[in-house]
């Protein structure tokens, strides 16, 4: 089994930025790649980015430019900084890996964006 905690979510003022972090552990983090999902209010979970353990990524188009996504494999973490934050963006971010045998989520972070 493999849990993922997210933190770093909270308050921020529009314009502003936040860095989100995912720490995986368990007997087992090996994984095909991460990522990051968000969730607004009232919509639907859509995808954010992924990224492999070659440290490939792969954005949605609405997050190039402001949004990035990095690990640091010896701290089992990856993180998405988040720039330029908009009316839109607040919502629960979650943690996503897709492992060999099994796909795992976080229990998610709150984000709120303040104008």
């Amino acid at each position: 089994q493999v849990e993922l905690v997210e933190s770093g979510g909270g308050l921020v003022q529009a314009g502003g930025s936040l860095r989100l972090s995912c720490v995986a552990s368990g007997n087992a983090v090996r994984f095909k790649f991460m990522g990051w999902y968000h969730q607004a209010p009232g919509s639907q979970r859509e995808w954010i980015a992924t990224i492999t353990g070659a440290g490939y990524t792969n954005y949605a188009e609405f997050a190039k430019g402001r949004f990035t996504i990095s690990m640091n494999s010896a701290k089992n973490t990856m993180y998405l900084q988040m720039n330029n934050l908009k009316s839109g963006d607040p919502g629960t971010y979650y943690c996503y890996s897709e492992g060999w045998i099994a796909a795992y989520w976080g229990r998610g972070t709150q984000i709120t964006v303040s104008s």
